[in-house]
């Protein structure tokens, strides 16, 4: 698919899914909070119930195989098209925006295998046309919903989560691949200065992006096991950063919370966990699911 194609190719597939009822988009009422400075929005999503559902339970027929991989042979209705030969982009079932992708390994590896140069080069395919925030959840207590790698996109807008919220406390002299810390986040974390963005050449982006993923790794010491697969994390890339978060566990409070909460929109699944996170404030509970800040 060209770089020119690329958009154009997601709005169609979009539209074409959106008129079947193969894509779902999320329905929800939110609040803003503003704490530290920095605004979140916390989203209580009804949809996520219908995510839920879908997982694999009883369905007529017998049970689904809970080894089921929709990445694998995803859903023609929902499949944009190729990114190269080692990556497909797929339309989120349950977007969180228009326009929400995942951009999936075209064979299976393990989530919490180490990024490689084709995963960056498929989310630079993608930010080098649209700009936008590319998302990864490693593993299940970084709230990966499936095993299959993958990492996922989505646009930039005044409603989308985005690392622009972070900018005031952050050096904006700092050159590429330094190193930063907010003091609004106690937890373990780091920022890394990266330039990739619309215009620039896929391979000058996709270097700079395994560039700064691998300063940050090293950075927190997020390394492969003897089993080759990493320590859980999230890791945003998007607004001239990239940000890492080694994770402790998936939730707070039943809370899932993936990468794009650490964008400032939260996301629950009835009303009284909206309730819980203004109570605790997004900065504690997004806390509560990383470590202690060294």
């Amino acid at each position: 698919m060209s770089q020119s194609s690329l958009m154009q190719s997601v709005d169609a597939r979009s539209a074409s899914a959106l008129a079947s009822g193969a894509l779902q988009p999320v329905q929800s009422e939110q609040i803003r909070i503003e704490q530290e400075g920095l605004p979140f929005v916390v989203r209580w999503v009804s949809s996520l119930a219908a995510k839920d559902a879908s997982k694999p339970a009883a369905i007529p027929g017998g049970p689904r195989d809970p080894n089921f991989n929709p990445f694998l042979n995803p859903d023609p209705e929902l499949t944009v098209g190729p990114l190269g030969d080692t990556h497909v982009a797929i339309l989120n079932k349950f977007p969180l925006s228009v326009q929400h992708l995942v951009l999936a390994c075209r064979e299976f590896e393990e989530q919490l295998l180490p990024l490689t140069a084709a995963d960056f080069t498929a989310l630079a395919r993608v930010m080098t046309e649209a700009g936008g925030l590319g998302l990864y959840n490693g593993g299940t207590a970084a709230g990966a919903s499936q095993r299959h790698k993958h990492v996922q996109w989505i646009p930039s807008t005044d409603d989308n989560a985005g690392l622009a919220l972070f900018s005031a406390g952050l050096p904006q002299d700092l050159p590429p691949l330094g190193v930063a810390r907010h003091p609004a986040l106690s937890m373990q974390h780091c920022f890394v200065r990266v330039h990739s963005g619309p215009g620039m050449a896929v391979e000058q982006a996709a270097a700079n992006l395994q560039q700064a993923w691998e300063k940050g790794c090293a950075e927190l010491g997020l390394q492969p096991g003897a089993d080759r697969l990493m320590p859980p994390y999230n890791m945003l890339a998007g607004d001239g950063w990239m940000l890492l978060i080694p994770r402790s566990q998936e939730q707070y409070e039943g809370i899932s919370l993936s990468a794009i909460c650490f964008g400032g929109t939260l996301y629950t699944r009835t009303r009284e966990q909206v309730d819980l996170v203004q109570q605790a404030g997004p900065l504690q509970v997004l806390a509560e699911v990383g470590f202690g800040r060294l």
